[in-house]
């Protein structure tokens, strides 16, 4: 395993930390400017009650995130990636649509519009207000501009206040949410990076909050250059868990919901393999024997996932800095995608 130098920190690193230190300010702020936006994309719900959410990279796993609690208020949401959109369309008709590009210059947001020019209810979730996307269409925009650090930190926690503003619009309640964002649990981490010290690859899932998973295991890939991805638990079961032993690590999410129990089940079937198995667990219930707890205060919905997201994003950085030199630097990628 390669070791970054404790007294040289890589500079894409220092970036994400300049990001990561201002995300929850940020976020608390797009909230409270996010309202009047909000109940337009709120009014626009409560006249179709469907919601098609597209983005690409980070911004899909938000709308994956988000998707559950839309549902929970009797909307009928999907997140699918833009892309797939741009060559299998969903019909447009009768839905809401949220388009999220945190830089609003995606080469599939600007092809997108330009050959549908949207609906009369598509909405814009970005974080430049300069932008594209919000030249275009209505749009939530974040506060605290452009993230310029590689792999998504901050742009995923403002996105996500954007879309609790409109959560709190169709009549939930952010309290949790704003306090988990206010007084942040502090998680040692040390242990769960130490059982996945040795690992080649992680496999990341969730239930109800496989979005989170999802954003993890992008981050992990974007930063250890190691073949990290996500299933959700359902498909991780169908399969897959095959390929499941000592060098394979396994991050698991579990929140305070009725698929708690299904996590449960996934988590000792996976320590049964050897692999390392790593829980972020918001559920209140039992530690899962042979597994490392992350333990939060109890939490479901977006109270969990402002909960959990800056922990991830910490084990996701200090994993990639402990496996390549350059940590948070591309070397295939840029951080806003301009070709398809």
């Amino acid at each position: 395993m390669t070791m970054t130098s404790p007294t040289t920190r890589p500079a894409g690193l220092v970036a994400i930390d300049r990001e990561m230190a201002r995300q929850h300010g940020d976020a608390l702020a797009s909230f409270a400017e996010a309202a009047e936006m909000a109940a337009r994309v709120a009014a626009s719900l409560e006249r179709t009650g469907q919601l098609l959410l597209l983005g690409m990279g980070g911004s899909h796993a938000v709308g994956r995130a988000v998707e559950p609690l839309y549902r929970a208020l009797g909307i009928d949401a999907i997140a699918v990636p833009l892309s797939e959109q741009l060559g299998q369309p969903l019909a447009l008709d009768g839905r809401t649509v949220i388009m999220t590009s945190q830089s609003g210059e995606s080469a599939e947001v600007v092809r997108w519009f330009t050959e549908t020019g949207g609906n009369a209810e598509t909405f814009g979730l970005t974080l430049e207000a300069g932008s594209f996307l919000a030249r275009t269409a209505p749009s939530l925009v974040g506060v605290g501009g452009t993230e310029l650090a590689f792999a998504a930190t901050r742009s995923l926690t403002v996105t996500l206040a954007l879309h609790l503003a409109i959560l709190a619009a169709l009549g939930e309640h952010p309290s949790g949410a704003l306090v988990a964002l206010q007084a942040p649990e502090s998680i040692d981490i040390r242990p769960a990076l130490s059982a996945l010290e040795n690992v080649r690859s992680v496999v990341t899932s969730g239930r109800r909050l496989q979005g989170v998973a999802e954003a993890l295991a992008l981050g992990l890939t974007e930063l250890s250059r190691r073949p990290c991805f996500s299933l959700e638990g359902g498909q991780l079961r169908h399969g897959p868990m095959e390929m499941l032993g000592p060098d394979i690590g396994v991050v698991l999410f579990r929140g305070k919901d009725p698929t708690a129990t299904l996590v449960t089940a996934m988590a000792i079937s996976a320590v049964e393999t050897g692999a390392p198995v790593v829980i972020f667990d918001s559920s209140g219930e039992a530690p899962v024997a042979g597994a490392t707890m992350l333990a939060f205060k109890p939490a479901t919905g977006m109270d969990a996932i402002f909960a959990m997201l800056p922990t991830a994003q910490r084990l996701m950085i200090a994993f990639a800095d402990a496996h390549v030199e350059n940590a948070g630097t591309p070397v295939r990628s840029t951080k806003i995608t301009r070709s398809e």
